[in-house]
C-alpha cells in the first residue's frame, strides 16, 4: 500500500489540538474569526533560528515553547504569519520536535507539535548516478547517489516519489562525504541486523550488495522501486530545495486516454511536479511519458547509469541501461551501453557465421 503525503507540508506531522470555537451567532459582533492559528510549515533557517509560519498573523505564548531534544529558546519574534525562534545552536541534520503554542490577535490559541531537522549548512551537491529499479532477491532494489563536492548528509532527504507526494522517504543520518564519493540505499532491506548505516566505517555493513567502497544506507522498511512508471528525488531538507531526480517510465502519450498516458494520477502528478520545478526538462509545453528515462531493458544485473562523467541535463539523455553485469555500484559509471538481440544482430554481418551465444 502507497503512503501518499497530501503536501509536502505534512512532512512534519502538524498536529493540531485545539480546533475552531462553536458556529457563532449571526446577530453577535463577535462572529469573525474564532479559528486559532494553523501552523503551515516549521523549519529551520540557520544554526540558532526555527521559522514557523502560520495562516494568519499569530505570537507564540510565553513559557510555552519546549523543543527536544533540549533547546534553550532565547526569544521569539512575531505578531507575524512568520515567526522566528531564536535558541540555541542545532546539531546539523538532527530530528528535532517542537512543542508550542499559538494566540492570534482575537485570542484564540493552539496547542501544536511539529517535527523539524537541525540547520546543516554544509549539503554537498549530490547526483543520482545510478539504480536499478527491477531488482530481484539476489539483487535488491539499489540507488547509487554521487558527491560533486564535499559536504555533510545530515537531513537530506531521498524520496521514492517526490515530497509532495511520496510513497517512501529517507533523512540522512549526519555523516561527512568527500567530492566523488557514492553513497548506495538499498531500497528492499531484508530487515538482517547486518545491514547497518555506515556513517565512518565502508565496512560496517553487511547484506547483499553492500559495498566496500561506498556508503550503504538502509531505507527503514523499504519495499522496493516502481518498475515501471516512478521518479526518485533529492532535496536538502524535509521542506527544502530540490537536489536532483529522475523521472522514469515504459509508457507513451498514447498508452491510455486518462493522465496523459502516465498510468495513474500519481505518476502525473511526479511529472508535473518535477517539470514545474525545473529538475526535469520536457521537450514541448507539456511533459509527456516520452520526456522520462525508459526502464525497458533493465534489469537486476543491468542497471540504468548516466556517463561516467555523470552528465546532467536534466533529461533522459543523461541515462542508458548497462549491459549484463556492466553495472558499477561503489565506482564509476560504465559508459557501455546494453543493445536489445534482435533477429538482424543475432546473425551477424551479412555473409558472416552467427556469433556464439554467450
Amino acid at each position: 500500500m502507497q503512503t501518499r503525503s497530501p503536501t509536502a507540508l505534512a512532512a512534519f506531522f502538524l498536529i493540531s489540538l485545539t480546533g475552531c470555537g462553536p458556529v457563532p451567532d449571526p446577530r453577535s459582533s463577535q462572529n469573525a474569526d474564532l479559528c486559532p492559528p494553523q501552523v503551515q510549515l516549521v523549519q529551520a533557517v540557520d544554526a540558532t533560528q526555527i521559522a514557523v509560519e502560520f495562516d494568519e498573523e499569530a505570537s507564540l505564548v510565553d513559557g510555552k515553547t519546549r523543543i527536544d531534544p533540549p533547546l534553550a529558546v532565547v526569544r521569539s519574534s512575531g505578531p507575524a504569519k512568520q515567526v522566528t525562534i531564536d535558541a540555541d545552536p542545532q546539531s546539523p541534520g538532527l530530528h528535532y520536535q517542537l512543542e508550542a503554542s499559538a494566540a492570534d490577535a482575537r485570542g484564540n490559541v493552539a496547542t501544536f507539535q511539529a517535527d523539524f531537522w537541525g540547520f546543516n549548512a554544509r549539503v554537498p551537491r549530490l547526483l543520482i548516478n545510478e539504480l536499478t529499479p527491477r531488482g530481484s532477491g539476489n539483487h535488491p532494489d539499489l540507488v547509487e547517489l554521487k558527491a560533486l563536492t564535499d559536504g555533510d548528509m545530515g537531513g537530506v532527504v531521498f524520496c521514492v516519489g517526490t515530497q509532495g507526494n511520496y510513497q517512501q522517504r529517507l533523512v540522512f543520518p549526519l555523516f561527512a562525504i568527500h567530492k566523488g564519493a557514492f553513497i548506495l540505499v538499498h531500497c528492499r532491506p531484508t530487515g538482517d541486523p547486518v545491514e547497518v548505516n555506515e556513517t565512518d566505517n565502508l565496512s560496517a555493513s553487511g547484506g547483499q550488495d553492500a559495498s566496500q567502497t561506498a556508503v550503504d544506507v538502509w531505507l527503514a522498511g523499504g519495499t522496493g522501486l516502481p518498475g515501471n512508471n516512478g521518479a526518485l528525488t533529492l532535496y536538502d531538507r524535509p521542506g527544502g530545495a530540490i537536489l536532483d531526480a529522475i523521472l522514469y517510465s515504459n509508457r507513451t502519450a498514447t498508452s491510455d486516454e486518462l493522465y496523459r498516458g502516465f498510468g495513474s494520477d500519481q505518476m502525473l502528478g511526479w511529472a508535473e511536479e518535477l517539470a514545474g520545478q525545473g529538475a526535469w526538462t520536457a521537450a514541448a509545453q507539456k511533459v509527456s511519458p516520452e520526456d522520462a528515462v525508459s526502464p525497458e531493458g533493465s534489469t537486476a544485473t543491468r542497471s540504468l547509469g548516466r556517463s561516467s562523467a555523470s552528465t546532467d541535463t536534466n533529461t533522459a539523455a543523461d541515462w542508458h541501461i548497462v549491459p549484463t553485469r556492466a553495472s558499477s555500484f561503489g565506482s564509476e559509471n560504465s559508459d557501455e551501453v546494453y543493445v536489445p538481440m534482435t533477429a538482424e544482430n543475432a546473425a551477424g554481418p551479412k555473409g558472416s557465421p552467427t556469433p556464439p551465444r554467450p
